[in-house]
C-alpha cells in the first residue's frame, strides 16, 4: 500500500486546516484514500499529514503539481518535506496481560 508522509510548518493551524479541508475533493480525485493529521506536541504549527494513496505516481503527480504549489502558498505552508513510502507490513498489538 502506498503512503505519503508530509512534515511542514504552517503560519497558523486554523488557516491551514481551512484550506486543507476545502481541498478534500481534489485530494480524493487525485487518489488520496485516507489521511491522518498530527502535530508536534511542542509546536501546534508543525504539522504531519500522513496519507494513504491509490499509487505513489498519483501522489507525486498531485503533490508536485502547480495547483498544489498555489494551494500550499494560500495555506501558509513553509518548506514541506515529502516522504513517499511503500508499506511492507502492518499489525495491531493486543493489550498486555
Amino acid at each position: 500500500m502506498p503512503y505519503v508522509l508530509i512534515i511542514h510548518e504552517v503560519a497558523g493551524y486554523c488557516a491551514w486546516k481551512s484550506v486543507f479541508d476545502a481541498a478534500a475533493g481534489i485530494r480524493r480525485e487525485a487518489g488520496e484514500i485516507a489521511y491522518q493529521v498530527l502535530k508536534y506536541d511542542t509546536d501546534p504549527n508543525r504539522i504531519v499529514h500522513f496519507s494513504q494513496w491509490r499509487s505513489l505516481r498519483a501522489a507525486r503527480d498531485f503533490f508536485e503539481s502547480e495547483k498544489l504549489i498555489e494551494i500550499r502558498a494560500k495555506a501558509g505552508v513553509k518548506a514541506p518535506e515529502f516522504i513517499y513510502l511503500d508499506q511492507l507490513e502492518s499489525g495491531v498489538l493486543g493489550e498486555a496481560r
